[in-house]
Order: C-alpha cells, then structure tokens, then sequence
C-alpha cells in the first residue's frame, strides 16, 4: 500500500511539474537556419521534425537562398506554420545571395569543369529570378515575417540565451558566416552548430556523387560562408554529411502509415509527398532527429573539416583531415556521422508526423 501511494505521489508531483512554465522552459533551444524549398520535400520535413517534438522549442527559422531563392521560401515556410497552427514561430528572412559565389560563375565552372547534378536556386529546369515568387501550391500566406534579419536575430538569440541555443543548420551557411562577421563572439555564445552538409566518400551509385564523391550542394552553392563558420569556436561542432543521408529514405510505406493520422503535419507530408526537387532521400530530417535523439547514430568519426575556396575544378569540395595530417589552418574539429539505426529513425519520424502539433507555451 505504502509503494502504491508513493507512485501516486511521484505521479502528482511530475504532473504538476510537467504543467508548469518553467517545466517547459527545460526544453531544448533551436534555432532552424533553412533553405526552405517546398512545398513538402525534406526542407519542410525538417521543420516539421523539429516544430513537432515536445522536447524541443523552436525560437525562430531564418531563411536563405539554396534549394530555391530565399523570398519563394519564406512564402512556403509562412504557409506551412499557418497549415500546422503555428504561426508564434518567427520566420526572418536571410541572405538572398552566397558571399561571393554567383550563378553566372557557377555556369562557367560547369562549362568547365562539368555540370552539376543539382543547382537549386540556380538550377535551370526551374530557373526565376530572385524576386519572383511563383503561385504556390499550398496557398499563398497571410502572415508576414519578421522586419528582423536573419544574422542579427541569431545574434540577438545567443546573446538573450547564451550557451542554451543550438544552431541547426539545413542550407547553404551564408546566414550563419554573416552573424559571424558582424559578431564574433556568435558561435562561442551558442550551446553548438548541427548541420546537413560536406561529402567524404558516399558508398552509393547515385550518379550525383559517383564521379564527384567530395560534392555537396550546401557547400558548393557558398564555399567562402561554410570556410567562414567551420572556423568558427563553437563548443561542439556535429555534421550529417551525405554518406549518412544517402542511407536514408522515405518510402511509400512510411507516408501510408502517416496518412492514418489527420494530425496537420501529418496531412502537409501525405499531400505534398515528392513535390519538391530533393528526391527520397532524408538529409536534413536526419540531422535533425539526432540532435533530437543521439542515439539514433550508431558510428562517428572526428575530422578537422573546412571546404575547398580554390576556384578551380574542387571549389566547394569538402576537405577534411585527422589528427596526425592536419595542417592548422584553421579547421576545426567535427563529430561526423557514418551510421545509424535505420528503423529507430524511420519509426521516430512517422511517430513525430502522426502527433498533434504542440502549441505554444
């Protein structure tokens, strides 16, 4: 009996300790630095990976130029908080273009050197110019962003919460360079950096690493900003490269057993499923429920890593080093990520889209 009303009372006091605010206040800081390509795809999913998990509170998404032009992003990123009920979440716009990398220069390195299998923004089977939003899919959106930009919101984050706000970051990292430039204590201030991108040597057929095993897109689309905050003094550094995303995919089977739910992020993934241009893979997804959950990474490696800003036949390649051949050039130490559980994630993913939304606390 004793037992029984001791499990009663430790019921009672995590309850009210689960309904109070600071019990929410414990859950984990992000902000989602993205290029927000959609409508669905793994951009978007990401977002949703995050916005939907109770252990994680979303302090703002900052939006740049990658996967498509930055104002056509914010536009979907507007849309979708408003399709889940979670219009609180700030959206800010971020840098329209990379620090140094144009599209007229990329064509002339393709010309060069070889075309690339995936060009995003500049891409020319869905080629607009930067201004132009097209009539979106999923509905245009009444809500705004924020008149804030995305470099000086992150500042402002890390400096009202510092060392609690993880850094995700999904996109070319022209956002995170420039917060860095105007203030470098930014990465110091900051609990870390995870992040989608680099390449070291992808077991995988797929034709867009086959010849090119160092390529990625992030990086290729603003080498001098990835160079930039690479160098950077962040606590921890944790990056899910393409060796680890290709292993990934959402399947036909997943998006069936999310559409029993009418949860809305459940709706927005079976409705939209493939639209985008990103393929099957899961590459930011990923990144995102390991920060969530780290156990979902089953092997890692640590290399010294920074990208190739030489314009010639590798710029944008990535570059990594160990201990033993690492010239000190300024790289710094990353957590880099080789293997994981598979179906831990995909069920951890279907069980994310299938849940109600959480609101705002």
């Amino acid at each position: 009996m004793r037992n029984r009303k001791l499990h009663f009372v430790v019921l009672f006091v995590f309850f009210m300790l689960a309904s109070s605010p600071g019990f929410a206040q414990q859950r984990r800081k992000i902000i989602i630095d993205q290029d927000c390509s959609g409508p669905g795809g793994s951009n978007m999913q990401t977002l949703l990976t995050l916005i939907q998990s109770r252990a994680v509170e979303v302090l703002g998404i900052t939006v740049v130029s990658g996967n498509q032009w930055r104002d056509e992003e914010v536009a979907r990123t507007l849309r979708l908080l408003e399709l889940i009920g979670r219009t609180d979440i700030p959206v800010v716009p971020g840098a329209v273009f990379p620090l140094v990398h144009r599209r007229k220069a990329a064509q002339l390195w393709q010309a060069t050197y070889g075309k690339v299998a995936f060009a995003g923004a500049w891409d020319d089977r869905w080629w607009h110019e930067h201004d132009v939003i097209p009539k979106l899919m999923e509905g245009e959106p009444h809500t705004k962003p924020t008149d804030e930009d995305a470099a000086h919101f992150l500042l402002r984050m890390v400096h009202k919460y510092p060392h609690e706000v993880t850094i995700y970051e999904g996109a070319p990292m022209t956002d995170l360079a420039l917060a860095n430039a105007i203030d470098p204590h930014f990465a110091e201030l900051a609990e870390g950096l995870v992040f989608m991108g680099g390449s070291l040597e992808p077991e995988t057929d797929d034709p867009e690493f086959l010849s090119a095993p160092r390529h990625e897109f992030n990086f290729w689309f603003d080498p001098e900003a990835a160079k930039s905050v690479l160098e950077a003094p962040w606590k921890k550094i944790v990056c899910t490269p393409v060796d680890i995303s290709v292993k990934t995919r959402i399947t036909d089977a997943m998006v069936a057993e999310i559409s029993k739910s009418n949860s809305a992020a459940a709706q927005y993934v079976v409705n939209y499923f493939m639209k985008d241009q990103g393929g099957y893979y899961m590459w930011d997804e990923l990144a995102a429920a390991a920060w969530i959950d780290p156990t979902l990474i089953t092997r890692k490696v640590e290399r010294y890593m920074s990208v190739n800003v030489d314009h010639g036949a590798a710029y944008g390649d990535t570059l990594t080093w160990t201990e033993k051949d690492n010239p000190e050039l300024g790289a710094r130490l990353a957590e880099i990520q080789m293997d994981l559980d598979l179906a831990r994630f995909n069920k951890m993913f279907v069980e994310l889209m299938k849940a109600p939304t959480p609101q705002a606390h």
